[in-house]
């Protein structure tokens, strides 16, 4: 079921999100066909895309050739049905509505070859819901992936109960072979990314609604304290390095004064009642052993040294001042 090189892809929907990732296929070498609400739209996103291209390359952001590769591979079809016909692999990528996504994936299904893979490109609906609307479920999951789609690694894959394993493997290997990143996670409303990130926006929100700061302040904190670290650890990691006694701590602090908004979480507390610290430890929600702990300390300190090098060199972006908060 794998999917061969220069198999060819449709994208449904050509907005930000499915542009860039009908973008991301025809640069790799993948014929691509994109199909929007209509023939002249399409057509105006395609010749976008095209010119998007040829900026990233003379930016440096895409690399030499990249231009070409998508003007070759990129084409704009007349209809969904005209799209999907041949493809071997179909990315839906409409708005975030389910009554809007249940009748495009009936059209897909209706219209696209019986073996071709589908994927859902979806922020926070559960697969299972979606799977409902398509025939051959074994071949439909979610690929959800990340805004912009050509430049950001992560790419969400969730399987329903009648998902094929076999299909599961296909799209892992699709997406390294755009090289992304792919991570197979459960079907849960919101996945794994926009969990977190709408957490972290729901506590911002409330600190900016409470006074604490400005959401300039509030960003340029994030920013520059664990909001920099996050490019090469994850919060598991960043708290093992820690000290998970220290976040302990640091939770009751906070659920004495916010309660349950922010209380501590049981596991936390169990691993630290059983001596399991983190990196100081040697096992916190990781396992390190003595040349391993050294790994670590030497890779945070290298790549924090580098980051700070790139962020100068790139310089800051400056966003709306104190007028422009809400």
């Amino acid at each position: 079921m794998m999917i061969p090189a220069g198999a060819p892809v449709a994208v449904v929907g050509g907005g930000y999100m499915g542009g860039g990732i009908a973008q991301t296929f025809a640069a790799h070498g993948f014929p691509t066909v994109v199909a929007d609400a209509s023939p002249k739209r399409t057509a105006e996103l395609v010749a976008a895309l095209h010119a998007d291209a040829d900026r990233y390359v003379a930016e440096g952001l895409f690399p030499a050739g990249a231009d070409e590769a998508v003007r070759a591979n990129l084409r704009a079809a007349t209809s969904l049905a005209d799209a999907v016909a041949g493809a071997a692999y179909v990315a839906e990528a409409v708005p975030e509505r389910i009554a809007v996504k249940d009748g495009v994936l009936r059209q897909i299904c209706e219209h696209a070859p019986a073996e071709a893979l589908i994927g859902t490109n979806t922020s926070a609906i559960p697969i299972a819901k979606l799977a409902a609307s398509v025939t051959g479920v074994e071949r439909f999951l979610g690929v959800h992936w990340m805004n912009p789609a050509p430049f950001v690694p992560c790419v969400e894959l969730i399987a329903t109960q009648g998902t094929a394993p076999d299909t599961v493997a296909a799209a892992e290997d699709l997406m390294r072979r755009l090289d992304k990143v792919p991570t197979v996670v459960a079907d849960s409303p919101g996945f794994v990314a926009n969990r977190l990130q709408y957490a972290l926006l729901r506590e911002a929100i409330r600190v900016l609604e409470e006074g604490v700061a400005g959401a300039s302040e509030i960003d340029e904190v994030v920013r520059n304290s664990f909001g920099f670290r996050l490019p090469f650890f994850g919060p598991f990691a960043i708290a093992d390095i820690a000290g998970l006694d220290v976040y302990r701590d640091s939770f009751a602090t906070m659920e004495r004064a916010y309660g349950e908004r922010i209380g501590t979480p049981d596991l936390l507390d169990k691993m630290v009642a059983e001596g399991h610290y983190g990196l100081k430890s040697r096992q916190g929600f990781f396992r390190f052993d003595e040349e391993q702990a050294d790994r670590v300390a030497s890779f945070r300190d290298t790549a924090y040294a580098r980051l700070s090098r790139l962020r100068e060199e790139i310089g800051p972006l400056t966003l709306a001042e104190a007028e422009g908060e809400a």
